[in-house]
């Protein structure tokens, strides 16, 4: 195995590209507008950025987030924050050697507020924002990326604590997944709930992320692991994943939950969609003194109503996983070890290799709860 290329603060190969090349990237201009690939003009290399070349790129739920009106970003926006590549310029001061196979990470913790130095780096005072102002369309016009990357594009130019680097022999395609899907499962599973061998999990929500929390599950020794999803399409992406059932959503779900359960309802039950309807069916799947974890990311309007009384008599724990309470300097150089190692295979998650410009029917296909992670391969 080979290392990844050496950190440096030497950059005799830094030198930008012009500014004023265009990259081509996936935009939205507003609501009602279509998503379209445009070229776009990136930013100067300022102290301690670097310009990395993306090779892959997920299309992931939090990008689709941004477009139907679960948040409500400014535009011109750049969509995309799950990605690898290799870095093809550094600016002054950078850490990172020009050459560098990196995944780009989406909520890098500064290291210095109260957060980050008790322990909660992915609660990060500075992380994690929605949107950054970086670049400009070709017209001159403003641009605003997504998370701070906006990495469906041909290249990003970003600070050199967003990316992290991982051996090169690791596919790009792979790599990219890391850095959201993967990581956010599997450390909704380990370090949030900490799952142990021979309890029960039940997973709702089979997309990208619902089927690494499955993946990781497994690989923590759940039993039974019930994947749920609102149609049967998912059935065998569920089951390769390891699920031992899968389960049409419906009204009767914590009824079939429980006869799966010895009529106890789930040790863990994880809520990777994002809505309220979802996370209260969490609720009702899982046994007393159990731990719902809610994974997905839902709107600040749709509220969830429990009442005090099962709250108070069912003794459940009720908390989220952000970025699956994960420091991605540490834990995104470990997954792509496993993966290397042959204990985790993230690429069972690709239902779709696509091009840059096939990116927008991506998205099509993601609202209407197709497939799993498409992946946007470049040269």
């Amino acid at each position: 195995m080979s290392a990844p290329a050496p950190a440096t603060g030497e950059n005799t190969n830094s030198a930008a590209p012009a500014v004023n090349r265009p990259v081509r990237a996936l935009l939205w201009r507003g609501p009602g507008a279509p998503l379209e690939i445009e070229p776009i003009l990136l930013p100067a290399l300022g102290p301690r950025e670097v310009r990395v070349h993306v090779r892959a790129a997920g299309v992931c739920h939090s990008d689709l987030s941004m477009v139907n009106g679960t948040l409500a970003p400014p535009y011109p926006l750049v969509l995309g924050h799950e990605a690898a590549g290799v870095v093809t310029a550094a600016g002054p001061e950078a850490t990172v050697a020009v050459g560098t196979h990196v995944v780009l990470n989406w909520a890098p913790p500064c290291r210095r507020c109260w957060f980050c130095g008790n322990g909660q780096p992915w609660l990060c005072e500075t992380a994690g924002v929605p949107t950054a102002a970086r670049g400009a369309t070709a017209d001159g016009e403003p641009l605003h990326v997504t998370l701070g990357l906006g990495a469906l594009a041909e290249e990003v130019v970003v600070g050199d604590h967003a990316v992290i680097p991982v051996p090169a022999e690791l596919p790009f395609e792979t790599a990219a997944l890391l850095g959201c899907a993967v990581l956010t499962g599997v450390g909704a599973v380990h370090r949030t709930a900490g799952v142990r061998p021979g309890e029960s999990a039940l997973v709702i929500g089979l997309g990208g992320v619902g089927l690494s929390t499955v993946m990781a599950a497994r690989a923590a020794g759940a039993d039974p692991l019930i994947a749920v999803d609102v149609t049967d399409a998912k059935r065998d992406l569920a089951l390769s994943a390891g699920a031992t059932h899968f389960l049409v959503s419906g009204d009767d779900l914590s009824s079939q939950v429980r006869a799966l359960t010895e009529r106890r309802g789930a040790d863990h039950s994880f809520e990777c969609v994002g809505r309220s309807a979802t996370i209260r069916a969490a609720w009702r799947a899982t046994r007393r003194g159990g731990q719902v974890t809610v994974v997905g990311m839902g709107a600040k309007d749709d509220m969830v109503s429990l009442a005090a009384l099962d709250i108070f008599h069912s003794a459940r724990t009720l908390r989220s996983s952000v970025y699956g309470n994960s420091d991605p300097d540490r834990d995104v150089p470990d997954l792509a070890h496993q993966v290397l190692a042959g204990d985790l295979d993230p690429a069972a998650l690709i239902t779709d290799r696509i091009t840059l410009d096939e990116s927008p029917e991506a998205f099509a296909r993601m609202s209407r709860g197709e497939g799993a992670r498409s992946v946007i391969l470049l040269p």
